[in-house]
Order: C-alpha cells, then sequence, then structure tokens
C-alpha cells in the first residue's frame, strides 16, 4: 500500500511539473531580499517573481525592479514564467494576463508607482487604481521576454 501511495506521489509531482506554465512559489515579501535592488521590508502588494523549472525563484519588490531586471540582463529562459501580485489581494497573476496601471499617487517600494491587479474589477475595487493611468504590459515592460505578446 506505501509504495502504491509513494508511486501517485511522484507520478503526481512529475506531472504537474511537466504540464504547463510553472506555479508561482511562496513569497515572504518581509525577509526576502529583491533581486534587483536587494531591499528587504515590502509588504508584497507591489511584488513580482520569476519562476523557471529547476531553478530558484526570483523575487521583486516593485514592478519597476522587475522592469529593471528585465531590461538590465536581456534575456530570460523561454520556460521562464514571469507573476505580478494583484496590489488589491496579493493574489499572484501571470504578467501577461495582469492589468497594469501607473499612480503617482501610490507609494511603491522603489517609486516605480506600478501596480497590478488581475482583472478590471480588481482594479476598480482598489482605492490605490483611481485617478492612475491605465498601461499595456509593453508600456511596462519594454524588452520582449517569453511571455510578452511581441514574441
Amino acid at each position: 500500500m506505501i509504495n502504491r501511495l509513494a508511486i501517485l506521489v511522484v507520478a503526481a509531482a512529475t506531472a504537474a511539473c511537466a504540464s504547463g506554465r510553472p506555479s508561482p512559489a511562496a513569497f515572504d515579501a518581509v525577509h526576502e531580499p529583491c533581486r534587483f535592488c536587494r531591499m528587504t521590508g515590502s509588504n508584497g502588494r507591489t511584488a513580482a517573481q520569476l519562476v523557471a523549472p529547476r531553478q530558484e525563484p526570483l523575487f521583486f519588490d516593485d514592478l519597476g525592479c522587475l522592469r529593471g531586471y528585465l531590461k538590465q540582463t536581456g534575456t530570460v529562459a523561454s520556460t521562464a514564467v514571469v507573476y505580478v501580485a494583484d496590489h488589491r489581494t496579493g493574489a499572484w497573476v501571470a504578467a501577461d494576463r495582469a492589468l497594469y496601471t501607473r499612480n503617482e499617487a501610490v507609494s511603491t517600494p522603489m517609486g516605480s508607482h506600478l501596480i497590478a491587479h488581475e482583472s478590471a474589477e480588481s482594479r476598480a475595487a482598489d482605492p490605490d487604481a483611481r485617478g492612475g493611468s491605465a498601461l499595456s504590459i509593453s508600456d511596462v515592460y519594454t524588452v520582449p521576454v517569453p511571455w510578452s505578446p511581441a514574441k
């Protein structure tokens, strides 16, 4: 019985790894340093992460830090996925599905004033999005990345 259970667990884990996009990793915003600016202590509401199979996730405390990292490195593995935090709920959203807003009145860890939301409903329910400007993914990330519509 135990051997069958072990086989099922391994098979399920293998299938999960082999199918679709990598999942977002758990993020300790208070203790995990940003991969770009090295700052800790974020509340996680402006966070992002770059996840690739068989690699440690890279965390960013501000969408501007993710943008800077992508611009600086220039390349990202084609199997990588970027997730951004919904500013209102904190839920992870694939970056290519998120809605972006720039609002100068919103304080972000590194001053990008960029926030993301999972849906139009989430953005409408977030007081910090009011008065901001909607941005496209190409406005936010100015370099082509694997999940970009430009690819």
